[in-house]
């Protein structure tokens, strides 16, 4: 005792409470900015296909010269009027007064229509809408005019590309406050009952929240800039990551923090050597999660590289919040942080027990975990690997080949079936052509050949002063429009423009239209479809490497070790494949989706496998200070007893926030909020808890090689016999 208060004593004025203050002051001006830009984002994010568009891909190409025929920025949006029966004389006469209607709204140039259906039973007009405004609430006016307007018993819609992004943007609408209180609350609820304190799970909390509002400055600033390109998918991930990752850093501290109180009565002290044994696994843990997100960068698709950066940016500011201002509320709060279970200085005895077996001072679930670990190391680590195995076969049932447009929104949307109405009455692809570009010399010869390609209905040359999207209109003008020495030509196609029958179509005539003019450049919904899909695969293949190589580098760094990095990185790639399996399986056979969005392996695996190799750098990192003073077997147990139960919280919190993302109806978030929080709660209740230890523990000091530490002659273990821990593992869980 008399050492602790002499320690007290050490400690300056300014580092007890200046220090600690005017970090807490800086971090309450960075939220009391940050938090109010969050209603902000919406200024810097887009949810139309552009943000999502392969920056090199020929649909961005072809999009680029069709903005040339346009002489605004519109995107159409298409009216359906459908009924049981044909309409009668006077309903025609009804829905043709709607024109004018429409127009009286001035929401963009001319309006076409009504154009009737081969069968009678309804009539569709296409409505430019000037996309500098606020497309949602253009959309809101226009069904409301539809509806009060339309013939009696009539069903409307708005569908098209303004129909189908407003209701994109409305789904999206929930990331702002319900998806921010569902993962709040979550995590706030675990960590009652991890912590039994109020306190500190209100302190967690501040740190997570203000991390996210420094995040979101930083994002903010970067999109206002033009750095980056932030849309509702990065948005929403961003908030899930912040808050799991900064919590997750957050238990680390905290666990170290709590652990040095049990040896000094100083608070300031113990805030400060929490701060320095647990720095290193954090700093790693964060910079692997950074590096593996900006790879993202090398993506040819602009939602990944926006992403990457977004995510990035969470993540360092975590990381900052976590080391700063955390520990400085520590600092200030001290014993009172735990109320009203106060951890209590322990004598000499109890701090650092003596190690014969790694069990000494463990009870409960942790002691007999390790006790298993160290009896059947072997039999543990193999029949760990054998069931992830069995898992990952269910990544063959996997369709992540795209899914179609109208499949993306879950909820009920008036854009999707107005889909479906299009599809009964007209052209499949009505509304969403192909878009064609070709040299104005070659222009009749690609016209033909696009008119007799199957799967094509109609293809016409866009004419100077029509709507770009529309196919021929009575009384339109026929005289091409050329920009450039190059025409449009848009080509209505027998098939839905989100269906793998449409893709079909485009590449067959991309092969066939480049016979004729090599320079001619097939565009539209579906070819940007096909070339998300296409780019995205590739991305696959490409990015994965890069980001093992990064990950297995830093593990390097950090455990000083060869062997024991590739083996890490081997157990969260195979932790990986199971979850993809098991959520291929839930995908298919429990939710009913109709397959994935090319994306969701490439983000899956960023997330699982940078995480995932968080809770090893936890583990590992303990166990390696365990094993230089107690011998590696010993070691191994020790860390696994100390940081059990730390790390499985950590997961838990983790996979709750991601959870929280199935609260936004797009299915891309829905089917990567389960991929994750299943991973992760695999990873760490399974990897990190049973494979890793006891694959090292059967390595035993080899483990560590090359560096000194896996040298048997240095490991203090090797000084005993094989035969004790075994046993006296055994007998402590009797």
């Amino acid at each position: 005792m008399k050492d602790n208060l002499k320690h007290s004593t050490r400690v300056p004025f300014w580092l007890r409470w200046l220090v600690p203050v005017v970090l807490v002051v800086a971090w309450l001006a960075i939220a009391g900015v940050g938090g109010p830009t969050f209603g902000r984002l919406s200024e810097v994010s887009s949810n139309d296909q552009a943000s999502f568009l392969p920056a090199s891909a020929e649909a961005t190409a072809a999009q680029d010269w069709q903005a040339k025929f346009r002489d605004s920025k519109e995107i159409p949006a298409v009216i359906v009027i459908e009924g049981d029966s044909a309409f009668t004389r006077a309903q025609l006469g009804q829905a043709a007064a709607l024109k004018g209607k429409l127009e009286a709204l001035k929401v963009g140039s001319t309006v076409i229509g009504p154009i009737p259906s081969q069968d009678s039973k309804a009539v569709q007009f296409v409505v430019p809408i000037d996309s500098s405004g606020v497309v949602k609430d253009i959309v809101k006016e226009l069904r409301t005019e539809v509806t009060a307007s339309a013939p009696e018993g009539m069903r409307t819609f708005v569908t098209g590309p303004a129909g189908l992004t407003a209701d994109l943007v409305s789904a999206f609408a929930g990331i702002d406050g319900i998806l921010l209180l569902v993962a709040l609350g979550a995590v706030f609820l675990i960590l009652l009952i991890v912590y039994r304190s109020l306190l500190l799970p209100i302190a967690v909390l501040f740190t997570s929240v203000f991390a996210l509002c420094a995040a979101i400055l930083l994002v903010f600033g970067m999109a206002k800039l033009g750095w980056i390109q932030l849309n509702g998918q990065s948005q929403g991930i961003l908030s899930i990551l912040v808050i799991g990752a900064a919590t997750d850093y957050a238990l680390l501290y905290v666990a170290r923090f709590r652990e040095a109180l049990t040896h000094t009565t100083n608070r300031t002290a113990a805030a400060l050597t929490a701060w320095k044994k647990s720095w290193e696994p954090i700093l790693a843990s964060g910079a692997t999660v950074i590096i593996a997100l900006l790879c993202l960068l090398f993506s040819d698709l602009n939602s990944n590289k926006g992403l990457g950066p977004v995510a990035a940016a969470g993540i360092l500011c975590s990381l900052f919040a976590a080391l700063t201002l955390l520990p400085a509320m520590m600092a200030l709060l001290g014993r009172a942080a735990f109320w009203p279970f106060r951890p209590k200085v322990l004598p000499d005895t109890e701090r650092e027990p003596e190690l014969v077996t790694g069990l000494e001072g463990q009870k409960g679930l942790w002691r007999a975990t390790g006790s298993l670990v160290s009896r059947r190391p072997r039999t543990v680590w193999v029949a760990s690997v054998l069931l992830l195995l069995v898992a990952s076969a269910g990544i063959l049932q996997l369709k992540a080949n795209g899914v179609p447009q109208t499949a993306v929104i879950l909820t009920a949307s008036n854009a999707v079936d107005g889909q479906d109405a299009l599809a009964r009455h007209f052209d499949a692809g009505s509304g969403s052509p192909a878009v064609i570009v070709a040299d104005q010399a070659k222009a009749q010869d690609v016209l033909a050949k696009t008119n007799t390609t199957d799967g094509v209905g109609d293809a016409y040359l866009l004419a100077e002063g029509s709507v770009p999207i529309i196919t021929g209109a009575p009384g339109a003008p026929t005289a091409p429009a050329v920009r450039d020495g190059k025409v449009l030509i848009n080509a209505t196609l027998n098939f839905a423009a989100d269906s793998n029958e449409a893709e079909n179509v485009v590449v067959s005539l991309r092969q066939e239209l480049k016979k004729i003019d090599d320079g001619a450049l097939v565009g539209g919904v579906t070819a940007t479809a096909l070339d998300t899909n296409t780019t995205a695969q590739r991305d696959l293949v490409t990015i994965i490497p890069v980001i093992l190589a990064v990950i297995l580098v830093i593990l390097m760094l950090l455990l000083r070790s060869v062997l024991a990095p590739v083996l890490l990185v081997l157990s969260v790639v195979l932790s990986y494949g199971a979850a993809m399996g098991v959520s291929a399986f839930v995908f298919n056979h429990i939710f009913g989706f109709p397959g994935a969005d090319a994306t969701v392996p490439l983000f899956g695996f960023v997330f699982l496998v940078a995480l995932g190799v968080d809770y090893n750098i936890f583990l590992m990192s303990r166990v390696r200070e365990e094993s230089i003073k107690h011998g590696t077997r010993p070691g191994i147990l020790r860390g696994l007893g100390v940081t059990g139960g730390v790390i499985t919280s950590a997961g838990v919190v983790l996979a709750a926030t991601f959870a929280a993302l199935g609260v936004i109806p797009i299915m891309f978030l829905v089917q990567l909020a389960f991929i994750v929080a299943f991973g992760v709660l695999l990873d760490t209740i399974l990897v990190r808890s049973l494979l890793v230890p006891a694959l090292a523990y059967d390595i035993g000091p080899r483990i560590w090689w090359p560096s000194k530490l896996g040298r048997p002659e240095t490991d203090a273990a090797t000084a005993r016999p094989a035969a004790v821990e075994p046993e006296s593992a055994e007998a402590g869980v009797r």
